[in-house]
């Protein structure tokens, strides 16, 4: 079994990182380069840096945060926050990231997910979508959660792959920052049909709720999570050490 991946997330809102419940009542946490640098010494596989307020704010992401951020890890680094066209995936890829993060760009303009993958290839394309219950549906959100498109999320996620997309990021507005475990029923439906590796975001609470990921989502290849980390409920070492223990591969902590 390939190894699952732990990835802390860093919300950016005006160079600093913040987090909140169900994407409101934001409140500041650290410095990104202070976290993202904590983060790359204790054992993340990856980073993922998103700079929050970009799409609401119709402007480009920070890139000196992300410049000082890139030159401080020595993980991969995903980035993502106002992708709109393919000048965005350059710049940011300049800067120093492994992977670009699409979300309201693609949703405006869905060629862009094919323009990329075709400049960049398909594992450089991350499509991010926030996801919601409407009435028994699965909505896409965008500009942060703060947009309803109406667009129903699997068929979206399904156009997107079909375009080029490498990666999933899979963020349940649902549950996010609450705390109570990852969105297993929306994982496993993404799951089913995905054919590229797909992460969970949103709802992590405690250590086991990324046991219990695993197990009862196998096809989920990684775990997102931003509040524990980053108030230190839980260690990314601490993480890892219990999913050895419950038989889950992991990178060893070097």
């Amino acid at each position: 079994m390939i190894s699952k991946r732990i990835i802390p997330c860093l919300d950016v809102r005006d160079g600093r990182v913040v987090k909140g419940v169900h994407f409101e009542g934001l409140r500041d946490v650290s410095s990104p380069v202070e976290l993202g640098a904590y983060y790359s010494e204790n054992g993340a596989d990856e980073l993922v840096f998103y700079d929050i307020t970009a799409s609401a704010e119709g402007r480009g992401l920070f890139i000196e945060c992300l410049r000082e951020v890139a030159r401080t890890i020595f993980i991969p680094l995903t980035v993502g926050g106002g992708i709109n066209t393919l000048d965005d995936f350059d710049r940011v890829l300049k800067c120093g990231a492994d992977k670009v993060s699409v979300n309201s760009g693609a949703l405006r303009n869905p060629g862009l997910i094919d323009e990329a993958a075709k400049r960049y290839g398909s594992q450089c394309v991350v499509l991010s979508a926030d996801v919601k219950r409407v009435n028994g549906s699965y909505h896409v959100f965008a500009r942060g959660g703060r947009e309803d498109t109406g667009r129903e999320a699997l068929s979206w996620l399904r156009e997107g792959i079909g375009r080029g997309a490498g990666e999933i990021v899979l963020n349940s507005m649902d549950t996010d920052g609450v705390k109570e475990g990852f969105d297993l029923p929306m994982l496993r439906d993404v799951c089913a049909f995905s054919s590229v590796p797909v992460i969970a975001s949103g709802g992590a609470g405690k250590a086991e709720d990324f046991v219990t990921l695993f197990r009862e989502c196998p096809r989920a290849d990684a775990g997102l999570a931003a509040s524990i980390f980053h108030f230190g409920e839980v260690t990314i070492p601490e993480v890892k050490r219990l999913l050895r223990e419950n038989g889950i591969p992991v990178r060893e902590v070097i």
